[in-house]
């Protein structure tokens, strides 16, 4: 039996970031430890556990049984301490450095990262942002283990468990270039499923969304000729071709691209702002995410 009284927090801590890293070279760097200094502690962990807890594998450390039933609740525990013995301080923008990590798709940076960031740099001079590609399978896990402190997604498709801000209703027109030919009468169902359609498969190779669902259940199919993965690519082929696309309404402002009525009722969706409950009561957190709501708040709704 473990030793409660003599345990030593420095060594709960490095398995906590062991745990996540499964490296010691990387576990080392985090800590700001040599790495001759975390594989000593790693030794003292399996002594004072009684097990291996980390095994040596072909893509780094494989933790055993033991080590796998720890990490959650390790995590936890560790976090809550963290909160226990800081007290909450105001969060000063102009003196504070770090660095914040957001995921978003690229609608998500078109449409709120792209009018917030500038502004929560000019105030937080002394911050660093960094943005990447959002990744919905493993968005839940990067924001548990802290790789990811906020993301921008679709409430219908964001994982259970996050903390969410609902940001804005999105919905989806009809776009194509100002003098297409075949846009320039009203469209009725027939006319408006022959034309040559590309959407936005964020995973790739799909040619079925929101749009086909409703068509489906009116009895129609639409002409999908053309599948991509990013709106930006889509909005610059409308541009250039006869191609047509249902679009988010956001990211007409600023493109040569023109909308027109659909004769049935356009899909919509929510954007949501989510981030992990570690984080929910950090007064820099707090201060990102009032940021962004305000920003989102001013750009309002685009005009139809």
């Amino acid at each position: 039996m473990i030793n409660f009284q003599g345990l030593d927090l420095n060594l709960l801590m490095t398995l906590d970031v062991l745990l996540k890293e499964r490296n010691v070279t990387r576990a080392a760097q985090r800590l700001h430890l040599s790495q001759p200094s975390v594989s000593v502690q790693l030794k003292k962990l399996r002594e004072m556990f009684g097990d291996p807890l980390l095994l040596p594998g072909p893509r780094g450390m494989t933790p055993t049984a033991l080590a796998e039933s720890l990490q959650a609740p390790l995590a936890d525990a560790l976090t809550a301490l963290e909160q226990a013995v800081q007290p909450a301080r105001e969060f000063d923008p102009t003196t504070a450095k770090g660095t914040w990590r957001l995921a978003a798709a690229d609608y998500g940076e078109a449409t709120i990262l792209r009018r917030a960031l500038p502004s929560i740099l000019r105030q937080a001079p002394q911050c660093r942002i960094a943005v990447s590609q959002v990744k919905p399978r493993t968005l839940a896990a990067s924001m548990e283990s802290g790789e990811l402190e906020l993301a921008f997604h679709t409430a219908d498709a964001a994982p259970p468990g996050l903390k969410s801000s609902a940001l804005f209703t999105e919905h989806y027109v009809l776009a194509g270039r100002k003098d297409h030919p075949q846009l320039q009468q009203p469209l009725d169902m027939d006319r408006f499923c022959h034309l040559e359609h590309v959407m936005v498969s964020p995973n790739g190779g799909g040619f079925s969304g929101g749009t086909d669902q409703v068509l489906a259940m009116l009895g129609h199919k639409r002409k999908v000729v053309l599948s991509v993965p990013h709106f930006n690519f889509l909005c610059q082929l409308l541009e250039s071709s006869d191609l047509v696309a249902m679009v988010p309404s956001r990211l007409i402002p600023g493109t040569g691209l023109k909308t027109h009525p659909v004769p049935f009722q356009a899909p919509s969706f929510q954007m949501v702002m989510l981030w992990h409950e570690k984080h929910h009561n950090d007064a820099a957190h707090r201060w990102l995410r009032q940021s962004i709501r305000d920003s989102v708040k001013a750009q309002g709704a685009p005009s139809s």
